[in-house]
């Protein structure tokens, strides 16, 4: 059977493979364009207007680059605008977001034990966190507060430090280090929309008309790119938290994405140093080890215990409520306790395994109903868990966790009608 299940679960493939192909593209130009710029020299004999060129070899050619600081003589009649790399990467991981976030927010958006909210107001922050994250950042650019350079990076990051702390006490843990992310690059994209993109529409006009370009244009890009290449690691390490527990389901989650920021910083500060020909600041390799120590540290220290009766069954959410009512729920539960808790345990007891996997913990009834999608997925759908069949669970296992998890989004379908508005089948 091909449920809602299995084809949401193929869409965010599909749109997953375009957000990392997006991102490698967007990523890879900027970090190229950076190094390129940051690495260019003057060269005898260089036309006109061209303040720094470079020689670099790839693939078995030769390439020559010059830059104009303002322009040739005479525009070329195509002209590349490295835009779409960005702006891809934006609405593939927009979409990802309400695949994912969004249209399965019981699963992964909320967290009653954090804050219990219903999906329309977990999804109104969600959306209204990023576009606060766009306003203040461009307000406070734009202010006399942003004229210092140096003291708006330390501005803006406190602001990434208040959204770190404020978005964990709203959502669950990997929901908020993905907001995170989600929030900067927000910022990132929208700057090269609304900042970068029509400044330099605004040169290429000037210089087309004849007209001397106005500097303050050059300068605010150059601002706001400089913005985008201290902030684009720690994004990518804010993506790529929901695969790592340790970082988004420990006490201090908040403060180890702070401190990925700080990361991000001293790690492109030694390469834009080298690139720019200055040296290479080794020490910033000791000062990202002792960070990076620092998160590793921060990771290990257990949360609070939160109590709650010996199964957890009291403190089920409505959702996980609607599982554990589901026909086969006591089968399955013992089912997955028997064959997958050696390992998803608080101390598991298969060698060379000192953690849960992904930090899904299937101990307890509880913990069973609250992970069904999961179990459905890698257990129901697929072979995919236990590793190598390692427990032996059996087909007719499998076939029994297909049909309880069916049964129980039948269950929330059923509920969802219920609550839905009676209409009279004449009114049509």
């Amino acid at each position: 059977m091909m449920d809602y299940t299995f084809w949401m679960e193929w869409a965010q493939f599909a749109v997953r493979w375009l957000h990392v192909i997006t991102a490698i593209a967007w990523i890879g130009s900027s970090f190229y364009f950076i190094a390129l710029d940051l690495g260019l020299t003057p060269e005898p004999g260089a036309p006109k207007g061209v303040t720094g060129a470079a020689w670099q070899v790839h693939g078995g050619g030769f390439y020559h680059i010059q830059k104009y600081m303002v322009a040739p003589d005479q525009m070329p009649s195509r002209l590349t605008w490295f835009k779409w790399e960005s702006y891809g990467t934006w609405l593939s991981g927009f979409a990802m977001l309400i695949l994912l976030y969004w249209m399965q927010a019981q699963f992964f958006l909320i967290d009653p034990r954090v804050m219990d909210l219903n999906v329309w107001q977990a999804v109104a922050i969600s959306a209204g966190s990023l576009l606060f994250g766009w306003i203040s950042y461009d307000l406070i650019c734009k202010s006399r507060f942003g004229e210092d350079n140096t003291r708006l990076m330390l501005g803006l990051y406190v602001i990434l430090v208040a959204m770190a702390w404020g978005y964990t006490q709203v959502f669950s843990g990997r929901a908020a280090l993905l907001h995170l992310g989600a929030f900067t690059a927000t910022i990132m994209t929208a700057n090269v929309f609304l900042i970068i993109m029509p400044n330099q529409r605004i040169v290429v006009a000037d210089l087309k008309a004849g007209r001397s370009p106005d500097p303050k244009y050059g300068k605010i890009a150059k601002q706001r790119s400089t913005h985008n290449n201290y902030l684009t690691l720690p994004v990518i390490f804010l993506m790529l938290s929901n695969h790592y527990p340790l970082a988004f389901a420990s006490q201090y989650n908040w403060l180890i994405a702070s401190l990925i920021f700080l990361m991000g910083v001293t790690i492109r500060h030694f390469f834009n140093t080298h690139h720019a020909h200055k040296g290479s600041p080794w020490w910033t390799w000791g000062v990202t080890a002792v960070i990076f120590g620092l998160i590793i540290w921060l990771s290990s220290i257990p949360k609070p215990d939160a109590g709650g009766d010996e199964d957890g069954m009291a403190m089920l959410t409505p959702d996980e409520a609607r599982f554990a009512a589901a026909p086969g729920f006591e089968d399955v539960s013992d089912i997955v306790m028997g064959r997958c808790s050696m390992c998803h345990a608080s101390e598991p007891g298969f060698d060379g395994i000192g953690r849960a996997p992904k930090g899904i913990h299937l101990e307890t009834p509880r913990e069973v109903a609250a992970a069904a999608r999961e179990i459905y997925m890698q257990a129901g759908l697929s072979d995919a868990m236990p590793p190598g069949n390692l427990s032996f669970m059996e087909p007719e296992e499998r076939a029994a966790i297909r049909k309880w998890y069916r049964a129980g989004e039948g269950y929330v379908q059923s509920a969802q009608a219920e609550s839905a508005p009676k209409t009279n089948p004449g009114d049509s």
